[in-house]
């Protein structure tokens, strides 16, 4: 097969340039695509589990910790034990990170329309919805 026409590699490159966009537009706010997403799970819910927001995210519990630790060093959340199970540690946005909510949408949304704004509208939203089955479709 031609490599041009090898969907790992249209996906892969395709990601690598939208990541590269996006982490050019967060750099003012000194957040990460990856940190965005875990800032996104905590606007829509204020406290989360490391565990809940892994599994929204497609991440493994060990990676989302490591960026937990940037982000607590950073002050854009805080850790603290759940109170209705001592076993469970609850993250929280800082002041700090829900300033962030506002600015960093607008970059999101600025994002997108930037790399749609390649397409006819039509074509826009069925790429958009093909993205979100293969996202969604557990291909094992």
């Amino acid at each position: 097969m031609e490599l041009h026409s090898c969907i790992n590699y249209l996906l892969t490159t395709a990601q690598h340039n939208v990541f590269q966009l996006m982490s050019a537009r967060l750099l003012p706010y000194d957040i990460t695509p990856g940190q965005y997403g875990i800032l996104n799970c905590l606007w829509r819910e204020e406290t989360m589990n490391p565990k809940d927001m892994a599994q929204i995210l497609g991440l493994e519990t060990s990676t989302i910790s490591g960026v937990l630790d940037r982000m607590q060093k950073k002050g854009l959340i805080d850790r603290v034990i759940s109170p209705e199970d001592r076993r469970c540690v609850q993250v929280i946005l800082t002041q700090k990170g829900i300033a962030l909510e506002k600015p960093v949408l607008d970059v999101v949304a600025e994002v997108n329309q930037i790399v749609l704004s390649r397409f006819p509208q039509a074509d826009a939203e069925t790429l958009t919805d093909c993205l979100r089955v293969i996202s969604q479709t557990d291909f094992q």
